[in-house]
């Protein structure tokens, strides 16, 4: 997706991918072995998910 890349605290929304038009804080941002980065979203109701980072909007 374009646009600034997602870092740990920003407020984000899934675009893409199996938990899409879900939203929340992001935390735990890694870099995987295979190069992809990938992000936990925790949720307001205090639920996690874990995405691709290029399947999140930082808004």
């Amino acid at each position: 997706m374009s646009g600034p890349e997602a870092k740990n605290g920003d407020h984000c929304e899934v675009v893409a991918g199996t938990h899409k038009g879900k939203s929340g804080m992001v935390e735990d941002w890694k870099l995987s072995k295979t190069g992809h980065a990938t992000i936990t979203v925790r949720m307001a109701d205090g639920d996690r998910v874990k995405t691709l980072a290029r399947n999140v909007r930082v808004v």
